[in-house]
């Protein structure tokens, strides 16, 4: 019972993190593109099991949102369990034109980011950090409205 318990509580934070996303597009995801940057269970893997990106998708396409995505290594496994995604080359790819940015897995590669010229690529400016990698400042900086998990500074 315990670990049903576990995988239950598992599953409802995954679909919280969809639900963040759609409350930073204001509410509503219908025609909205996000980019999601990050697939993989964890950094330096191609390992999808339990993956967060999966729930979040499903919750982003209920919700009515087109989605582009990067994973550094992790595109080819998540590509059959996500056939409506496109898969970018890189993060900029994925960020063209998106009005929200995802950062779901903390790959090395992401906490270099120049913030600013994907801001600039964007139609939107909401970042959504999922896992705290970008400081408040450096997000504002840049011209994103920062959304991130738990703690203090949740969203700024």
């Amino acid at each position: 019972r315990i670990v049903e318990t576990v995988v239950q509580v598992n599953d409802l934070r995954k679909r919280a993190m969809g639900r963040k996303i759609v409350k930073a597009l204001g509410g509503d995801a219908r025609g909205k593109k996000v980019a999601l940057l990050g697939l993989t269970f964890k950094p330096n893997t191609d390992d999808m099991r339990d993956a967060p990106s999966l729930a979040i998708v499903q919750a982003l396409e209920d919700a009515g949102a087109t989605i582009v995505a990067y994973d550094p290594e992790g595109m080819e496994v998540a590509a059959p369990m996500m056939p409506s995604v496109k898969m970018a080359s890189d993060a900029y790819e994925a960020a063209d034109g998106a009005d929200a940015l995802v950062l779901v897995t903390e790959w090395d590669i992401f906490r270099a980011l120049d913030l600013k010229r994907i801001a600039a690529s964007m139609a939107g400016k909401a970042l959504i950090d999922l896992r705290n990698i970008y400081p408040l400042a450096e997000a504002q900086d840049a011209g994103f409205t920062l959304t991130r998990v738990g703690g203090s500074g949740a969203t700024a």
